[in-house]
């Protein structure tokens, strides 16, 4: 099978692209810097520039599925600038996709797409089980750009390809993601979690998010699932859960949120949101985690 992989460097990009190589897949990869387009054993690089409208049409020949992970971090102070940086990355690159296979007017044999998507649709909740049935609404800036990147997403859709949207939550990885400014603190004895620390985090192990992907293309899933483990836990347990997993001491109070709010303004939110989403929809599919609980699969990773 030839796979076209867009976000290929990423944290999430670069796991699969050694998993697809692994299992005998070709991969054609997108990226906007041409120093990286060198061909190599079973993987080739094409140019597109989604700011600019542009990409090397190319990528498409002989490719059965694309697997669209580009998109700008959130984790990034939420300025003016930043904010349209989040969303445009993925509506102009979602839509570039789109419109680029439209005017290949079906001379190409993709079959499926599997998009990323965020839990950040669904609103910060205590209460709250979140399945993919929930209706999004738009109070947030989170729940605005989500709902606006599924929605360019649905284009997929209307160019006849089978779509597979991925809700995508916490991840974890040997670099970068979640635990990677968590580490440090904690290593010295001064993790803590936020605000309460009762918010609860749903988060899944960069292996099963690699594995649900490949999984929803071999089996041909299609419409919406929550890509996270079948165990979220508070904010509190998850940081005295790194703590255990790194050996080291757990014993300072959460941070209040007004200290959080004055060091990264709006983008606290990301911290004090709670969102307790359920697997359950995968695992009927049959999918089963490698990593599902969270003690075992930070081990893995440290």
């Amino acid at each position: 099978m030839k796979v076209l992989i867009t976000g290929a460097t990423g944290l999430v990009g670069s796991t699969l692209v050694e998993k697809a190589l692994s299992l005998g897949h070709e991969i054609h990869f997108l990226t906007t810097q041409k120093s990286k387009l060198a061909e190599k054993q079973k993987m080739k690089g094409f140019y597109w520039n989604p700011s600019t409208n542009e990409l090397d049409e190319a990528c498409f020949e002989g490719v059965d599925a694309i697997v669209h992970l580009a998109g700008a971090s959130i984790s990034q102070r939420w300025t003016k600038k930043n904010k349209e940086s989040i969303s445009s990355s993925r509506i102009n690159g979602t839509r570039l996709l789109v419109d680029s296979i439209r005017r290949c007017n079906g001379k190409h044999q993709i079959k499926q797409v599997v998009a990323a998507s965020a839990i950040g649709i669904y609103p910060s909740s205590f209460e709250m089980i979140y399945t993919e049935d929930y209706l999004p609404k738009r109070s947030s800036f989170l729940e605005e750009v989500v709902m606006d990147w599924e929605q360019e997403e649905d284009g997929f859709s209307a160019v006849g390809l089978q779509l597979t949207k991925l809700r995508i939550g916490l991840v974890l990885t040997k670099r970068g993601g979640v635990l990677g400014p968590m580490k440090i603190p904690t290593w010295f004895g001064l993790g803590a979690a936020f605000g309460s620390g009762n918010q609860m985090q749903s988060w899944i192990h960069v292996d099963d998010l690699v594995g649900m992907i490949l999984t929803a293309i071999d089996q041909n899933w299609e419409g919406v699932f929550n890509a996270v483990s079948p165990n979220p836990v508070s904010q509190k347990v998850f940081t005295k859960t790194l703590a255990k997993a790194m050996e080291r001491i757990y014993f300072l109070p959460p941070i209040p949120k007004l200290f959080i709010r004055l060091a990264v303004g709006e983008m606290s939110t990301l911290v004090f949101n709670s969102q307790n989403v359920s697997a359950e929809k995968a695992q009927k599919e049959g999918f089963v985690f490698i990593h599902p609980e969270l003690l075992p699969a930070i081990k893995s990773l440290l």
